[in-house]
């Protein structure tokens, strides 16, 4: 049900609308999680490797398809906020044409550059093959990813964070033991790694996709509304095309530390594709609570209750707080049975790598999600300069020192570079997000 995030009590509200967004995360991250786990348990560790190493590069398609999430779903929030539901569909249908068209110009260029992507990072031989047909096959699925993230964005922008859950609940599941079904008896290898992925995906896209126009059809506008809008793409443009960028930044910044990583070997890699797998889930769970203050700073912001924004960002900072001093704890202290659920061997280098990955990067959780909190009321209110200022000032940072520390300290000075980035794009986050508020209280 769509649900008016501009009236109630700000943090009960939030919690509400940002708790179905935490959960259809954690079940989004269990594609990739189980294709690691599967690969990594039952085909063996350079089938880790392999699908670690492709991940990467699969994250540059992944950042357009959630750039163009937040650019719709700001927007459409903010429509849904002012009362012009003509604007609304209008905006969903300008996105759907827009990110179609962009999806089938990204897919048949990740097809022809495939082998030319996996050179660039410096693949290794022995995991060269497998990489490549799992990127090959992802490839294929990339209109269910767009589409999906575009549905996902609708339906938060007009308060709906619990229908993205059900699907993602039922298509995750279904993953998982398709995976187990493609690799363990059907003996598929890689291939079926990746085409359990693509069926489950496709099944939750199309059925999203049904349910938003079933609604938008059951909405009442009083002007008809368009089919494209030069106007409105162009404002969805402007808050997707800098979140767009800002993700792909990230995502190549991603890319050129894996292609410091693979010169470490095999087991390193395998030991970096586990604990990032573990990482990204709490960052991208973060990352997503964030989207739900920017849906909700958003739809403030088009009714013109600029007092709710910052008790939203207050409610959020408790929100992430209390998530994360749990899975610290958890990481910190039995990391290592969690790196263990990707690995055939309990000992070794790939299993040291990824304890010690997640020993550094955990306890600074907590930094990085004031970061992602701040970023979110940023984007919300349509400050996409400071929000890609602070997150490239983290991006620039991490890729540097990863590459420096590396030289001096070997493969642990990679994981130092993290923690430094973080903290200083959190410091530039804050000053930026206190500026705006200062705004908003004249106003």
């Amino acid at each position: 049900m769509n649900k008016d995030l501009t009236k109630g009590e700000p943090s009960r509200v939030l919690w509400s609308f940002c708790l179905p967004l935490f959960g259809s995360i954690i079940f989004q991250q269990l594609y990739n999680i189980a294709d690691s786990l599967i690969a990594g348990k039952f085909v063996g560790e350079n089938a880790l490797a392999a699908v670690g190493n492709s991940y990467e590069i699969t994250l540059i398609f992944i950042a357009v398809a959630f750039g163009c999430n937040i650019g719709c779903s700001v927007i459409v929030s903010r429509y849904f906020g002012s009362g012009e539901i003509h604007n609304v569909k209008t905006a969903v249908y300008t996105t759907f044409l827009s990110g179609g068209i962009l999806c089938l110009l990204l897919m048949v260029g990740g097809i022809l550059g495939c082998d030319f992507m996996l050179g660039l990072i410096h693949t290794p031989a022995e995991i060269m093959g497998d990489s490549r047909l799992y990127l090959l096959i992802y490839m294929l699925g990339l209109p269910f990813l767009f589409f999906y993230n575009i549905a996902t964005g609708i339906f938060s922008a007009m308060g709906d964070s619990r229908t993205p859950f059900v699907f993602l609940a039922f298509s995750s599941i279904a993953n998982i033991l398709v995976d187990y079904l493609f690799v363990r008896f059907l003996a598929m290898g890689v291939a079926g790694v990746a085409w359990a992925t693509f069926l489950c995906q496709g099944v939750s896209c199309i059925l999203a996709i049904v349910v938003i126009f079933k609604r938008l059809s059951q909405m009442v506008s009083e002007r008809k509304p368009r089919i494209f809008s030069l106007h409105i793409f162009g404002q969805i443009a402007a808050v997707a095309v800098p979140s767009i960028l800002q993700q792909s930044f990230v995502s190549v910044g991603n890319i050129i530390i894996q292609s410091l990583i693979n010169g470490y070997g095999a087991p390193v890699i395998a030991g970096y594709a586990a604990a990032i797998k573990l990482n990204n889930l709490v960052i991208t769970s973060l990352t997503t609570l964030a989207n739900g203050i920017s849906n909700f700073a958003s739809q403030n912001l088009g009714a013109g209750k600029y007092e709710r924004i910052h008790s939203g960002f207050k409610a959020g900072l408790k929100m992430v707080f209390l998530l994360c001093i749990p899975i610290v704890i958890v990481y910190v202290l039995w990391g290592r049975w969690f790196v263990y659920l990707f690995m055939e061997n309990p000992k070794g280098l790939a299993m040291d790598t990824g304890i010690q990955i997640l020993r550094i990067l955990s306890p600074f959780y907590f930094v990085v999600s004031v970061k992602l909190v701040a970023d979110g009321a940023l984007r919300g209110t349509s400050r996409m300069v400071q929000f890609m200022v602070s997150t490239f000032t983290d991006l620039i940072l991490r890729v540097v020192l990863a590459t420096a520390f590396s030289g001096a300290f070997g493969v642990i000075g990679i994981w130092c570079a993290w923690p430094v980035g973080w903290s200083v794009g959190t410091a530039v986050s804050l000053f930026f997000y206190s500026r705006a508020k200062k705004q908003w209280e004249k106003d």
